[in-house]
């Protein structure tokens, strides 16, 4: 008799690195010159990650995918109106729940733009329309350069905590526009290079983030701005999130019934409307807070962990239906 097989959560071994490197941030931070010396290190980073970004977007997909413009257009109504207003939906659960924090992490995550790999990796793996998807996740991003540090003007009260004037956007505009558009310029060079080694652009991708993180991280723990949460808090951080990621995966399902989105077009606002990027969310948030970043990425970390386990399994269970023809 054949032995039943047991589910069992996915673990991202990614997400297990991302979590040692939290713990090794705790234990060893980054502090004095070796701290400047990383900060630097993590910018010039940021920079190439997004360099490489600007490499892989191929501009054929990307003018076939702006056909698409009312697609676009609830993508972005639910990256940054919709969540964003989850987020202040949330000020409730302050302090019973959420500590100021905490809650200003949680806000955070609402205001950062969606994923660009795993949100087109999803859309595929589920028969969707990925050029469009393409074009979604990196539209996005770039309006999230803008987007974000202003909606964090708007909507944040840090008592001060945050950093967000003219220096503060154009460190953005360095780090994460301009090396992107860099890369629009190298990609008859590079892209080939780019396609065929991509185990190494990948490495280098994930590489970065945990910089990011250890850095962040690192300042936190130098801030002491972790000697507020305990583990009831980060629960309660675990069950926000959730409960986030289903509100959303909703909101993004009733929406394509609504406008009547066929069934590839869906698997696009589904995927795409419905996550948070680590990439982009991480360097954004480090540059706005500052010392108090580690504590503000938490929530993007834990989304993102979630994001990933629940969406990867919507898009299988939606890869056994045959792919449907997209809209004009």
């Amino acid at each position: 008799m054949p032995t039943p097989r047991r589910w069992r959560l996915p673990a991202d071994p990614f997400i297990v690195t991302l979590l040692g490197v939290v713990a090794l941030a705790a234990l060893f931070p980054a502090s004095g010159r070796f701290g400047d010396v990383l900060a630097i290190v993590t910018k010039i980073a940021i920079a190439l990650l997004f360099t490489l970004y600007g490499i892989r977007l191929s501009p054929t997909e990307a003018w076939h995918g702006l056909r698409h413009w009312r697609l676009h257009l609830l993508v972005l109504s639910a990256t940054f109106v919709a969540f964003p207003l989850l987020g202040l939906a949330a000020s409730v659960l302050v302090p019973s729940v959420l500590t100021p924090g905490l809650y200003t992490g949680v806000l955070m995550l609402c205001l950062v733009p969606s994923t660009v790999q795993s949100s087109i990796a999803f859309t595929s793996i589920a028969h969707g329309n990925v050029p469009a998807a393409i074009v979604s996740a990196t539209l996005s991003n770039m309006l999230g350069v803008v987007l974000t540090p202003l909606l964090v003007v708007l909507l944040v009260h840090t008592g001060g905590a945050a950093r967000v004037d003219g220096s503060a956007v154009l460190d953005i505009v360095v780090q994460l526009l301009l090396p992107f558009v860099l890369g629009q310029l190298l990609r008859p060079w590079l892209a080939g290079p780019v396609a065929r080694h991509a185990s190494v652009t990948k490495a280098f991708d994930r590489g970065s983030i945990l910089l990011v993180v250890y850095t962040a991280f690192s300042l936190s723990m130098t801030e002491h701005v972790w000697s507020t949460v305990n583990a009831w808090r980060l629960l309660g951080v675990l069950a926000v999130c959730a409960a986030l990621l289903a509100i959303m995966l909703a909101f993004t399902v009733g929406a394509a019934r609504l406008f009547r989105l066929n069934r590839a077009d869906m698997a696009v606002l589904l995927f795409c409307g419905s996550k948070k990027s680590l990439a982009s969310g991480l360097p954004m948030t480090l540059v706005l807070f500052g010392s108090g970043a580690g504590l503000i990425m938490l929530p993007l970390i834990i989304f993102h962990q979630l994001q990933l386990v629940v969406c990867a399994a919507i898009a299988t269970r939606m890869s056994r239906t045959p792919p449907a023809v997209s809209s004009g």
